[in-house]
């Protein structure tokens, strides 16, 4: 542990020595000073252990620039597994491998004592590492904390041993009285000691607060300094306080944003984040960027403008998220860093021990708490990399959250300690190998053998691949013409044909690699043989196989079976076959009896499943009978596995369960292999490559609203079955997100009427409606309100208990089921809230309605109130007419309609609306115009309107006169009429007519102003014009005639050409757009833009590192009206570099350069 002053010397240790008494001073050294006295706010650093710790960490005090060491022990009997070790400043800052390379940390074992030392070392320690640190200790359920303080001093020097140090004399060599004293040195060291002095002030002033932290203090509130102070470790409160008092900082004021981005926001990995802007003028258009790219909208990305806030929210944060954001409105911009932070990897079953033979296949298997999650083996403290396991005989695997590691034929030297670390955890197991012991099944017996017979040595051993060799009387014996060496499955055999004297011996059979030998020994008989008429009784000779008495064969289904049956007697026998109790006599077909000498085969050319059974041979002569018994055993791949079926699907999951097969083909099913495919595709798709051993199994990594197919194989010994049959096809679907922004739009003393929108995330299963279900204050019933989904976002809940309060709830429900459900924060109480009438009278009817006769009054007016007001109608204070008045209101609106108006329908007309003692009313004035009963309004030279029935129409217009004529126009004004016919005038109809024919031609229809231009007159004709008056009647009985002429004169008219100057074009290359430098992820498609202007169009060149970029397939360049594009497809770190565009014509060359940066995802 560092001291506290380098410069002191240390008390005594004695139990007498003065605690303040320090040793005396060595000559030519600075006086010591005595050690100060722990503060009242630490501990001591001689203290009582208590908990998990032997040794706490002691608090130090440390000078600026030298290294820090905190040390504690921990008590390892008091924790059940080896403790995780963490350190914190302040807090919650966790001090780890992103601290910096000035942070170090060590942990070490005494496995005598099980004492664990732990230590944190801090390199160069500046004023910011001072305050208030936490060790951590966690081992399982067991958790303990302690804390200490880390005091940084500035390097105190002594002022006259600093003097006495520069005033020294200039030579070099070791004499005090050699050389000159050097007083130019000792002058620019006090130099170099005021500037200290300075600096340390300065220092002291900032606190030893990094300027960027201080920057972020000046921009921020006075509410968020505590926060930031307890983010940044910072203790010192009052001190940074009084430093930004002293500062005075002005914050300016943006002229865009009221409300700026955080300076930075963190986010787990998977959820989803809000960056959130608030801008002055919601006019105002706003871009985002990340890492200077702009960001489009997408399901990854989605923008929200609620009122002046703006906001992007990211969903389902990766690594690839980690990056700076800004935001920018017209020239401003704000900047912010979003920091994806990895969830620690847990371990959820760890390694277990195991215990194998040599040769064995094994797998050590864990499973931890993040899928697809990256985890260290080691073996012996040596990590296992994939590059050593292709010349290892290991391997890697992962199956899901599963990491396996298998060993396909493991030997002695994969024994050890195998460990598996993750950033959250770490579990270790023994793997421990030994050899196979070999057991001897059959030894080899003595056998005593005639001449010519043949000697048969047979011994059965446990292990098939295990080789030897036969000895006789200790040297090794070799094939020839009489002697056979065999070696079949477990079984060995030295086979002897015609025995002669000299092979009697011992014979002895010695399996390779063990220390093991079989012994037996030959004895040759010689007889003397007399001819006698031989009788032997007959014999069967079976070869048994194993240490069963019973004769048992097995046989794969499809194999050809031959089963030869050695006879002997004499006489010769007759042999007879039985299949159970039927004797067999066939001799041709799939199933036969072949006979020869000495030897009776029964053959079965395919054998299949009937097949199996027992049979029987039979053998008699004259002498006596054998019997013996072979059972065969036909064996098969299994039957498909049954009741193939999906039970339950998720968004990209699916449930598959199956019933073993009826028949396991004689041998055990040992698992299922599970196949997939989309509906209509032939292609299946194998979900898992080692046997399955469950009947349940769950399909993952599907798409939704994707139609799939499933299947299942039994796997056995001899091989896969056929497969099952295709489950009905199904579709992964999800329920919805719960119904978003849930309220009570009404509530009267029996109804609720509720309001709600679509849910944020619907799926491919859409969305069939929702359920809107109430509870009781107090009671935890739902009951629903409405039994068929209702699919509009509002529903009315009526039949409610006036008076109580009820919570309400709305559930969205598809295909999958129900959504979560959306709930009330508060209970609605069942009471109608009075509210005071009002009418709210159109725009069109606060003035005179006006129709004509014959045509529909039909006038809606809406009002509000509560409970329903009494609304009446009158007119001039007496109720309507029934008989031509309709009149039809509902809670919100009242309709007055006559089918046809008549002139006596005119009038003013009184809407109230009362509820109790409060009343509003409006007044609404209507005037119905008579119009003559002909077939619509007249027009000049049209058909003229019937003469019975009085109109309202309109007079003429006065003073009708041509005001002006130039070239072939001529301007015609006119007064409006005196007589307007008690409406409004609609327009003015124009006619002309030549002053020769006097025939009339329209010129304007409803012509809003008292005066026109008449365009396209005819050279050297004379016109007159008239004008009629149009209102709501139609047009006006006579027209207002020009009381003088427009006179067309014929002129000489000659085209004089404009002079002008061809204007130039032409310019050099200039960029209007220039590349800006970029910063992209390694395997995604990038594009650099900027745009050109020049005439004539430039000549474009593209250069990477100032070499030209030519047809390369990674590069697609393009150029749309000046807008130049160069995408690089999926760039590697390799395609980093400097980028430049080079525009070219006769008049001059641009260019634009930038800088592109490829970072590869960690």
């Amino acid at each position: 542990m560092p001291e506290a002053k380098p410069a002191a010397k240390k008390a005594p240790k004695g139990k007498d020595a003065p605690k303040g008494a320090p040793k005396e001073a060595p000559p030519k050294e600075a006086p010591a000073e005595a050690p100060k006295a722990p503060p009242e706010d630490q501990s001591p650093t001689a203290e009582e252990p208590t908990g998990v710790f032997l040794k706490k960490p002691d608090s130090v005090s440390v000078e600026t620039g030298k290294d820090a060491v905190v040390v504690a022990k921990v008590n390892g009997k008091e924790l059940p597994d080896k403790p995780t070790i963490k350190w914190f400043k302040g807090k919650w800052l966790e001090l780890g491998s992103k601290s910096g390379a000035r942070f170090s940390f060590k942990e070490s074992h005494n496995s005598a004592s099980n004492v664990y030392t732990v230590e944190l070392h801090i390199g160069k320690v500046v004023l910011g590492d001072r305050g208030y640190y936490r060790l951590e200790v966690k081992a399982k359920d067991t958790c303990d904390s302690c804390g200490f303080n880390i005091d940084v001093e500035a390097p105190r020097q002594d002022a006259s041993g600093q003097s006495l140090e520069s005033f020294k004399r200039t030579s070099e060599k070791k004499s005090d009285t050699a050389g000159e004293l050097d007083f130019s040195g000792l002058l620019k060291k006090r130099e170099v000691v005021e500037e200290e002095k300075k600096k340390k002030k300065k220092d002291d002033d900032d606190l030893g607060i990094p300027p960027e932290i201080w920057e972020l203090l000046k921009g921020a509130k006075k509410s968020e300094y505590e926060k930031i102070a307890f983010q940044y470790g910072i203790t010192d409160l009052r001190g940074m306080l009084k430093r930004l008092k002293k500062a005075k900082v002005e914050v300016k004021k943006s002229a865009a944003f009221t409300k700026k981005l955080d300076p930075a926001y963190q986010v787990d990995r998977g959820n989803k984040i809000k960056l959130m802007v608030e801008i002055s003028d919601p006019d105002l258009t706003l871009k985002w960027f990340k890492n200077g790219q702009e960001i489009k909208p997408s399901s990854k990305y989605v923008f929200e403008n609620v009122g002046k806030k703006r906001i992007l929210t990211i969903n389902k944060c990766t690594l690839a998220d980690d990056a700076a954001y800004e935001v920018a409105v017209k020239d401003e911009k704000c900047f912010t860093e979003l920091f994806v932070k990895e969830p620690p990897v847990l371990i959820v079953t760890p390694l277990e021990d195991q215990q194998v033979f040599v040769g064995d296949r094994v797998e050590m298997a864990v499973e931890v708490s993040e899928e697809g999650a990256q985890v260290m083996w080691m073996k012996d403290g040596v990590e296992l990399t994939r590059e050593d396991s292709f010349k290892a005989r290991y391997r890697f695997k992962k199956d899901g959250k599963r990491h396996i590691l298998i060993f396909s034929d493991v030997v002695q030297e994969d024994r050890g300690r195998y460990q598996v670390i993750t950033n959250g955890g770490q579990c270790e197991a023994e793997l421990i190998v030994e050899e196979k012991q070999l057991e001897v099944l059959q030894d080899i017996a003595d056998l005593t053998v005639k001449a010519s017979e043949q000697a048969v040595f047979k011994c059965e051993v446990s292990d098939e691949k295990v080789t030897g060799k036969w000895y006789k009387n200790g040297v090794e014996v070799r094939p020839s013409k009489r002697i056979t060496i065999s070696h079949v499955g477990r079984f060995h055999k030295l086979v002897i044909d015609d025995v002669r004297p000299e092979d009697e011996g011992d014979y002895t059979f010695v399996p390779d690699g063990y220390a093991l030998s079989l012994s037996a020994k030959l004895n040759f008989l010689e007889i003397k043989v007399e001819y006698v008429p031989k009788q032997e009784p007959p014999k069967i000779h079976l070869d048994c196989s194993g240490k069963t008495s019973e004769n048992a064969i097995v046989v794969v289904a499809g194999n050809k079976l031959r089963l030869d049956v050695s006879i002997t007697g004499e006489p010769p026998p007759v042999a007879t076959w039985l299949k159970g109790d039927e004797v067999f006599t066939t001799t041709e077909g799939r199933t036969r009896i072949e006979k020869r000498v000495d030897c009776s085969s029964f053959v079965i050319e395919s054998a299949q499943r009937e097949d199996e059974g027992r049979y029987t041979i039979k053998v008699t002569n004259p002498v006596g009978e054998d019997v013996a018994s072979i059972f065969l055993q036909v064996v098969d791949v299994p039957d498909p596995p049954e009741a193939v079926r999906i039970t339950s699907v998720g968004e990209d999951w699916a449930i598959l369960v199956w019933e073993p097969p009826m028949y396991d083909g004689g041998k055990p099913v040992t698992g299922y292999l599970v196949e997939r495919k989309k509906k209509g595709s032939q292609r299946w798709m194998k979900l898992n490559f080692e046997v399955f051993t469950e009947t349940t199994y769950e399909s993952t990594k599907m798409i939704e609203g994707i139609l799939y197919e499933m299947r299942v194989f039994a796997v056995n010994a001899i091989g896969v079955s056929q497969p099952s049959m295709n489950t009905k096809p199904f579709m992964p679907i999800a329920p919805t997100s719960e119904p978003l922004h849930l309220i009570v739009e009404d509530v009267t003393d029996t109804t609720t009427t509720l309001k709600w929108r679509p849910p944020n995330r619907i799926g491919a299963g859409g969305i069939d409606g929702y359920l809107v279900e109430y509870c009781l204050e107090g009671s935890e019933e739902w009951v629903p309100a409405n039994t068929e989904p209702v699919e509009r976002c509002g529903f009315t809940v009526k039949n409610l208990p006036t008076g109580a309060r009820i919570l309400f709830r709305v559930v969205g429900v598809n295909i999958a089921g129900r959504s979560e459900p959306a709930t009330l924060a508060q209970p609605v109480t069942i009471r109608e809230i009075a509210e005071p009438p009002k009418i709210r009278l159109p725009r069109h009817l606060r003035q005179t309605y006006i129709r004509k006769v014959g045509e529909q009054l039909n006038l809606v007016v809406p009002f509000q109130g509560k409970p329903r007001p009494q609304v009446v109608w009158t007119k001039g204070g007496a109720p309507l007419d029934t008989s031509r008045v309709h009149v039809r209101t509902s809670d919100f609106d009242t309709v007055f309609f006559v089918r046809q108006a008549a002139r006596s329908d005119s009038g003013e007309y009184e809407l109230s609306v009362q509820i109790e003692n409060m009343k509003d009313t409006a007044t609404i004035r209507i005037r119905v115009v008579g119009a003559r009963a002909g077939e619509g309004p007249w027009r000049p030279g049209g058909a003229g309107m019937g003469s019975d029935g009085g109109g309202e129409k309109a007079g003429p217009p006065i003073n009708v006169m041509v005001k002006e004529v130039w070239g072939t126009n001529a301007l015609v004004e006119w007064q409006a009429p005196k007589d307007d016919g008690n409406s409004e005038i609609m327009g003015y109809f124009v006619q002309k007519a030549d002053k020769k024919t006097m025939e009339w031609f329209n010129v304007y229809e409803r012509n809003r102003h008292t005066s026109c231009t008449v365009s396209d007159l005819i050279v050297g004709n004379e016109y007159y014009f008239r004008v009629y008056t149009e209102n709501i009647c139609g047009l006006s009985d006579s027209p207002g005639v020009s009381k003088n002429t427009a006179r067309i004169l014929k002129t000489g008219i000659t085209f004089k050409p404009f002079e002008y100057k061809e204007h130039d074009f032409r310019m050099a290359p200039k960029f209007l757009t220039p590349l800006i430098d970029r910063v992209v992820v390694a395997g995604y498609s990038a594009a650099l833009n900027c745009a050109v202007r020049g005439h004539p169009k430039p000549k474009v060149v593209w250069m990477k590192n100032k070499m030209e970029i030519r047809e390369d397939p990674k590069f697609l360049i393009t150029n749309y009206q000046g807008v130049l594009t160069l995408n690089i497809r999926r760039p590697s770190p390799f395609d980093a570099g400097t980028y430049t565009c080079r525009a070219v014509n006769e008049l001059g060359e641009a260019l634009a350069e930038c800088k592109l940066e490829v970072r590869v995802p960690q």
